[in-house]
């Protein structure tokens, strides 16, 4: 055990955490109605809650158990089988680097909430969520960072896939599976009415990119420099990707918003997230700059050409952002093309099989969609008894 490396990811696991409990919540309620916004608070907290329980009891072991498969790891460390504190992976306490990890299985279905507030059942999203995490996060997760078929070693020979903090294991499952659910439900019945707290917006999205230091510098698993490069990277493409979207806004409409000011900011991070550990700020500053206005345009795309309410714009701004930080990559030749694009690929088909058939499945057991009076009230005093403000709108 290396002590520099077990502190530096202690504090990391905690950043990641706050990422979804409180800024992915602060970030998303701000984004919705006044009267959903304690049920955006609901779905992150509850899929936090969930999620441990589930990664802890099985996730764990199908991403990273010690099954010789290439396509998952077993159940040989279900509830921690075999694991102690004096345990090592590598130079950590396993113990910790499952909590590190526990805490990626907590934020990425939490993403996908985004695509379907405002509208769906409150079972629909334990079940749909747990199930999700088990069946198509944790094997991916086993494929590409628990040494699985896509990673060194595996179909694509010596040289596997390079995801270094989850472009493809994070947001392009999380962003597939988002879209995927936003053509299931159908759009909102009430799209006009603009964000109820932009302030609430911005908090959170300054918390998600605080984290995201934990997030894709944790991901280097010790306490080195290269941890301090994809920090610095992380940054930098952050930092980039803001500004170049505020201008790409004033460009088009004449104005730069906060709201999309740190759209921006998110987009940036997504996009950096599989590169952060493979470019120096220079490639970051590229990716961070083409992220801001790619992103943008992805959302103007899905929302007013294809006519798909995915209703926080997950899949615009974390699937997109997520694929594009892959294929760069490979630009900047610190992958091979065969594995960034065939990766993303394989992940694309079984995230969008695996999510469709889940959907079927859950929704034969509990409603997808709220009723239109439900809709129309909120779904906070209704679903769930309680109102985020004295006065609604």
């Amino acid at each position: 055990m290396n002590g520099a490396d077990t502190a530096w990811i202690i504090v990391a696991t905690a950043l990641v955490l706050f990422m979804t409990l409180p800024g992915l919540a602060l970030f998303y309620g701000g984004l919705v109605r006044a009267r959903n916004v304690l049920s955006v608070f609901m779905h992150c907290y509850a899929i936090a809650c969930l999620m441990s329980i589930l990664w802890f009891a099985f996730g764990y072991s199908i991403a990273f158990g010690s099954g010789t498969s290439g396509y998952w790891g077993g159940l040989d460390k279900m509830f921690l089988n075999g694991i102690d504190a004096d345990t090592l992976a590598g130079t950590l306490p396993e113990v910790l680097f499952f909590a590190f990890q526990m805490t990626f299985a907590i934020i990425t279905p939490a993403l996908i909430v985004g695509a379907y507030v405002e509208r769906i059942g409150f079972g629909f999203v334990l079940l749909f969520s747990g199930l999700w995490i088990l069946l198509c996060y944790a094997p991916v997760v086993h494929w590409i960072w628990g040494g699985g078929m896509l990673a060194d070693g595996g179909i694509f020979g010596e040289v596997g896939v390079r995801d270094f903090a989850g472009g493809i294991v994070v947001h392009e499952t999380a962003g597939l599976a988002a879209l995927i659910l936003a053509v299931f439900l159908g759009a909102r019945r009430n799209q006009t009415t603009p964000p109820h707290n932009p302030g609430m917006v911005m908090i959170g999205a300054a918390m998600l990119w605080v984290g995201w230091f934990g997030f894709n510098g944790g991901s280097q698993l010790a306490a080195d420099g290269g941890a301090a490069m994809a920090l610095t990277a992380t940054h930098i493409s952050a930092a980039a990707a803001s500004l170049t979207w505020a201008l790409w806004e004033r460009i088009k409409f004449g104005k730069s918003s906060l709201v999309g000011l740190v759209t921006g900011t998110i987009a940036g991070l997504a996009s950096i997230t599989p590169a952060s550990g493979f470019v120096g700020p220079v490639e970051a500053l590229m990716i961070g700059s083409i992220a801001g206005i790619l992103c943008q345009e992805a959302v103007t795309l899905i929302r007013n050409k294809v006519k798909i309410d995915d209703t926080l714009d997950v899949f615009a701004v974390h699937g997109v952002g997520g694929i594009f930080g892959t294929i760069m990559i490979a630009v900047f030749g610190a992958g091979t093309w065969a594995a960034q694009l065939g990766s993303l690929a394989i992940v694309g088909v079984y995230t969008t099989v695996v999510t469709v058939v889940l959907i079927y499945v859950c929704k034969a057991i509990t409603p997808l969609r709220v009723d239109h009076e439900t809709e129309v009230n909120g779904l906070d005093l209704v679903v769930h008894g309680e109102r985020a403000y004295d006065i609604t709108s």
